[in-house]
């Protein structure tokens, strides 16, 4: 791991990102944000009020007519858009037929004829998933993706993520939580491009031999002393 990858990790706040200039993927490194949880603004994605909830039926990100979903492209690479009654954020689901947190699951049959599964992704669930729909200018994840995701949690995010950067991407995923490292660990069994490490985001020092070279780092790490 290059030493620039492993300062600055206890000073970020949640919802920050880095980007590694490595692998070489040109223009895309530097810079940071913070991606505040505020959706339906931005992306003119409908259904504000619906999938607010924590799962089951109304934690389903809103989206209503799957099966008249047309899918079209979102201008991040690796992120689409459903079109249908009720416009909806997706991913191409890395495990079709498996839901992650009760999101709902669209299916398309492309021109060939083979079908193909979305999962909807709620951004009351995922400040990565608000920062999208509020119109951020570059996630820097995308198809290929090496990530160190800090601050993991049960996989909500780290899920779509991993639909993202797809079969040749990779998602180094910390937690510190035994609780929600569980439900993280049991994610990854299904995905085999997330990698989950349960130790202390804030110490990379003890996990840094078990991540490569990552492009990007997305930080939701909370500090008792950040402002």
């Amino acid at each position: 791991m290059r030493p620039s990858m492993s300062r600055g990790v206890a000073g970020h706040g949640r919802g920050a990102f880095r980007a590694q200039n490595n692998a070489g993927r040109g223009g895309r490194g530097g810079g940071a944000f913070r991606a505040q949880n505020n959706a339906g603004r931005g992306l003119g994605v409908r259904g504000r009020g619906r999938g607010g909830g924590r799962g089951g039926a109304n934690g389903r990100g809103g989206m209503r007519g799957g099966n008249k979903a047309v899918i079209i492209p979102h201008r991040h690479e690796g992120v689409f858009i459903a079109k249908s009654k009720d416009d909806a954020l997706v991913t191409k689901s890395m495990v079709p037929g498996d839901s992650v947190y009760n999101e709902k699951r669209i299916t398309v049959q492309n021109e060939d004829g083979a079908k193909v599964e979305y999962r909807v992704w709620n951004p009351f669930r995922s400040k990565l998933g608000a920062a999208i729909q509020e119109g951020i200018d570059n996630i820097w994840i995308a198809p290929g993706a090496r990530v160190l995701y800090l601050g993991a949690a049960s996989g909500t995010s780290v899920s779509h993520v991993s639909d993202i950067v797809g079969p040749t991407g990779v998602v180094y995923a910390v937690e510190f939580s035994q609780r929600s490292g569980r439900d993280l660990v049991n994610m990854a069994k299904k995905r085999a491009n997330v990698i989950p490490i349960i130790e202390d985001a804030r110490h990379p020092s003890k996990y840094r031999m078990l991540v490569g070279m990552v492009d990007v780092i997305f930080s939701d790490v909370a500090q008792p002393d950040q402002v």
